[in-house]
């Protein structure tokens, strides 16, 4: 079972192993292949669908069908060029940025509470075990320098990530929309994609890890790390990234298992939101599995997984799309 990150382990983790940047994202020499897209959301007829799956992670059960209403949603992740076209226009600062609260984590030496993210910088340990070793919390890692300040700039296509829950809701507002529910994330991603018959192959049409993890990757795909947005064919709908690259904030509260609701199901409320791995710590629900899922270790690139994040930590390996009931005139942080 993958342990989830939280932001307490890995700053206490930094007392025991270096904090290094990260250029597992550079992606410049290859960007240039990837498609340039219309901003405009994507309509998503409402409909019935086979939601979860018994099969694999006991965290995907029960595997039943619900019903969504129609939506509209973003061809792809919310890039950096929208997320900074967001913090210029409103003068918003992510949580990534700010000052952290000391009071929040009375164990930590209040000098090691910089502002920051976690970013995957693997060790040489070949072990699964224990995600210490390859996440480390990097102060000043942000939204433009994901691996921190001594990093790489991001490309402003690709996904913008170290962007923690209520940032994304904040981008999301300002662009007139929300963040989709977990039920209509997963039936957009599985509009024209069937889930796989074998999670131990990975879609040959996603940013995925190839190769064992965390040791080696073949770059098979041609990305090392992040690939900007609409480097990989579209779905049937014209959905790009739905699976793989970076995961995804959905608005549900996670479970260890899916509620009961059936239309236009939610989620389970806050009071009954629970993540076995991390007891005491607010978690949301991820969709879409990224660049450092591998079928030796996390074989979520597949619509019906899932994934429990701690709201309070942003990461190098998860961004967002926004989900609209109305389409906006104009696609917000676009040209």
């Amino acid at each position: 079972m993958q342990t989830q990150l939280n932001l307490f382990a890995l700053i206490a983790a930094c007392l025991l192993v270096s904090c290094a940047r990260n250029d597992a994202g550079d992606t410049s020499s290859i960007a240039s292949a990837c498609a340039e897209t219309d901003l405009s959301p994507v309509w998503i007829e409402g409909g019935q669908f086979i939601m979860g799956a018994d099969s694999l992670y006991p965290e995907e059960t029960p595997e039943r069908e619900v019903s969504v209403d129609g939506f509209f949603l973003d061809r792809t992740e919310v890039t950096v060029e929208r997320m900074q076209a967001f913090t210029q226009a409103t003068g918003y600062v992510t949580l990534a940025e700010r000052p952290v609260d000391a009071s929040l984590y009375p164990d930590i030496d209040p000098s090691l509470l910089t502002p920051g993210g976690a970013v995957f910088s693997p060790l040489q340990s070949s072990s699964i075990s224990n995600y210490v070793n390859w996440w480390s919390f990097v102060p000043g890692a942000t939204y433009l320098y994901p691996e921190g300040p001594q990093g790489r700039r991001a490309d402003p296509r690709e996904p913008a990530t170290q962007i923690a829950f209520e940032d994304a809701q904040a981008f999301a507002k300002w662009a007139g929309g929300r963040l989709p529910t977990e039920a209509e994330w997963e039936y957009a991603a599985r509009r024209g994609a069937a889930e796989m018959s074998d999670p131990r192959r990975a879609p040959d049409n996603a940013n995925t890890w190839q190769g064992i993890f965390p040791v080696q990757n073949t770059q098979t795909d041609g990305f090392k790390g992040v690939a900007p947005t609409a480097c990989f064919e579209p779905s049937a709908i014209g959905l790009y990234d739905m699976l793989g690259n970076v995961w995804e904030w959905t608005s549900d509260w996670y479970a260890p298992r899916h509620a009961e609701e059936t239309e236009n199901p939610g989620g389970v409320d806050e009071a009954h939101s629970r993540d076995p791995a991390n007891p005491g710590i607010p978690s949301r629900v991820l969709k879409g599995g990224s660049y450092l899922c591998a079928p030796n270790y996390c074989m979520r690139y597949r619509p019906a997984a899932r994934h429990a994040q701690d709201t309070g930590l942003g990461t190098n390996h998860i961004g967002f799309r926004v989900a609209y009931d109305v389409a906006p005139a104009k696609p917000a942080g676009g040209p």
